[in-house]
């Protein structure tokens, strides 16, 4: 349960909430980037197989 807000304290609160979820949204870009680059490499080197085995 969360705690109760200081009535002097309501933008440090949402502050620090808006910097979390900034954190998250982060480390998902990461994550998703991460995905992509491998993804492409996968495409890259079934290409290159593809071509050097074609007859």
């Amino acid at each position: 349960m969360p705690e109760p807000i200081p009535a002097g304290e309501p933008e440090q609160t949402a502050e620090q909430q808006r910097l979390s979820l900034e954190k998250k949204r982060e480390r998902y870009v990461w994550i998703y980037l991460g995905y992509f680059l491998f993804g492409i490499h996968v495409v890259a080197f079934v290409m290159i197989f593809a071509v050097r085995h074609a007859k």
